[in-house]
């Protein structure tokens, strides 16, 4: 019998544990591991590896590493772990424009495990890791093969890194055809803001076109405006962070080409429309998939991620190097291109993700691609059904329009009426046992935003669940103020003080920065315990 959400939400209590840190754990002369001697005959043959480090990058006293047991250790991490949501764990379908989706444990149990690709180093000949370069190159003529474009770089460790390569790839490539004087990028409001911040940081100037208020996207006559000779690229996201598809993504293309301008498509969430239609198509000539969202690699919260950037023939000679090839016989890294941007890190890639990439695809094939893309669309429809009739809930733009992955909430309504906006109902969404929700880029053009993606991964269950919890929020804003006002109540982190938080004053990443501001008095140590975190 199937669980109605409507009248009955799961009971959720997180774990809260007043843990210390790590290095405050510390006991002198405590082990975990001894690191046991390298043999004569290692050291006989191949020296003292320390004999390799410069003298300059030597350190004088040894490092300031935490002391602990290994159970301790072992009791350390699990107790963080229960005080995490994850996707393991709950839902995670309110991410949106991340595309969190499952990902196969027999994928994770081979890219995390398995000696040949967790030993692999980058630093090894050509020859010894032929199968990974096997997989890189494959991988790349799958992804070639889904996008219509005719070469493919898997080096960059994100999308933005993917837009940044491929800001330099159009300025190259313009440089080589004498085209010095343009210096212009056209995107737009709702595309991923590196398809501004990207080709800003390479030295483009960037107009941005903002949405018709009516349709929620710019129009063909708004591109035509901006476009001139001055124009390198327009940098668009199609489906834009809204959800919403231009229909006239080929006259908006057609109508740069004709200025001598390249068409760099956003595809880093393709979920929705992956064997659906390619960017061939549409006359794109670069574009850039973020392989850890739309081919299942986990999202990894700042890593590890691959940004592959796909480009058509006249631009695959200025792709970052080295490239891999197949002679016939073997697998090489190439890096004799002259006309290349160069390196774009220092090794390539993350070999992991590609790994998952490469399994996903295959398993998958053409057919179970465009069934997740059919699925995705529709888990997307249903919830925009489900909670578009929650009140206090607002769909912004083209209303009555489908969206195609993932759709832009508002809780505007909610907060004129109550006062409460989507930053008090996220805190609440945690009592319930689901992550926080994904709210918007900034700035927000669509006020009290929240962006849901529910992926091709959520069950009906999953989203009638995550759609009732939302309604049973807004009845509280609506009805019970002060449970909204104090939440959340069941999260190990009572409240987030935002203020704090924005203060880089009052904040350190490492615990030497955090001695460091303690000993300076910027940081006052405080005792936490279960009440009062």
């Amino acid at each position: 019998m199937k669980r109605d959400y409507s009248k009955h939400l799961r009971r959720f209590h997180e774990a809260k544990w007043d843990e210390e840190l790590i290095f405050d754990l510390s006991v002198p002369g405590q082990r975990g591991v001894n690191v046991t001697k390298p043999s004569p005959r290692i050291t006989e043959e191949v020296g003292d590896g320390a004999d390799d480090i410069p003298p300059c990058m030597r350190r004088k006293t040894p490092p300031f590493l935490p002391e602990v047991h290994q159970a301790r250790v072992n009791r350390h991490y699990l107790r963080l772990t229960q005080e995490i949501l994850g996707n393991d764990i709950t839902p995670d379908l309110g991410e949106g424009t991340c595309t969190i989706k499952y990902s196969p444990k027999v994928q994770e149990h081979i890219a995390n495990t398995h000696p040949n690709i967790i030993d692999v180093h980058p630093l090894q000949d050509a020859s010894t890791i032929q199968g990974i370069l096997e997989i890189y190159k494959k991988t790349e003529e799958m992804i070639c093969e889904i996008s219509g474009m005719d070469a493919a770089c898997c080096h960059m460790g994100g999308g933005a890194a993917a837009c940044f390569a491929g800001a330099s790839v159009i300025r190259a490539y313009h440089e080589a055809k004498g085209n010095t004087q343009k210096d212009e990028i056209i995107t737009t409001i709702f595309s991923h803001p590196c398809d501004a911040g990207a080709p800003a940081t390479a030295g483009y100037k960037v107009i941005t076109l903002m949405s018709d208020p009516e349709t929620g996207m710019p129009s063909l006559e708004a591109f035509r405006s901006a476009l001139s000779e001055r124009t390198a690229a327009i940098f668009i996201t199609n489906p834009e962070d809204t959800g919403i598809f231009n229909p006239q993504i080929k006259e908006i293309v057609d109508a740069a080409h004709e200025v001598g301008a390249l068409c760099y498509y956003d595809q880093a969430n393709v979920n929705g429309i992956m064997t659906v239609t390619r960017a061939k198509e549409i006359g794109a000539d670069l574009i850039h998939y973020n392989l850890h969202k739309t081919f299942s690699s986990p999202h990894g919260g700042m890593g590890p991620g691959v940004g592959a950037l796909c480009v058509r023939e006249p631009l695959k000679a200025f792709l970052p190097v080295p490239r891999v090839e197949y002679d016939g016989k073997q697998y090489y890294m190439d890096c004799n291109c002259p006309e290349s941007i160069g390196k774009v890190r220092m090794f390539m890639g993350n070999a992991n993700v590609i790994l998952r990439v490469y399994m996903w695809i295959r398993q998958l094939g053409a057919d179970g691609l465009r069934e997740a893309a059919v699925c995705a669309v529709l888990n997307n429809q249903y919830m925009m059904k489900k909670v578009g009739q929650i009140k206090g809930v607002k769909i912004f733009y083209a209303e009555g329009k489908r969206r195609i992955e993932q759709c832009r909430y508002s809780w505007q309504p909610l907060k004129e009426d109550t006062g409460f906006g989507t930053v008090d109902v996220t805190k609440r969404l945690v009592d319930f046992g689901m992550q926080h929700y994904w709210q918007s880029h900034h700035p927000w053009i669509v006020p009290e935003p929240f962006t849901l993606e529910p992926t091709e991964s959520f069950s009906k269950d999953d989203l009638d669940e995550f759609a009732a919890i939302l309604k049973e929020i807004s009845r509280e804003c609506y009805e019970e103020p002060e449970t909204i006002k104090s939440a959340p109540h069941n999260a190990p982190i009572h409240n987030t003080l935002l203020d704090e938080v924005m203060d880089f004053d009052k904040i350190a990443v490492t615990y030497r920065q955090l001695r460091k501001r303690m000993e300076g008095g910027t940081i006052i140590p405080r005792i936490f315990s279960a009440s009062s975190r």
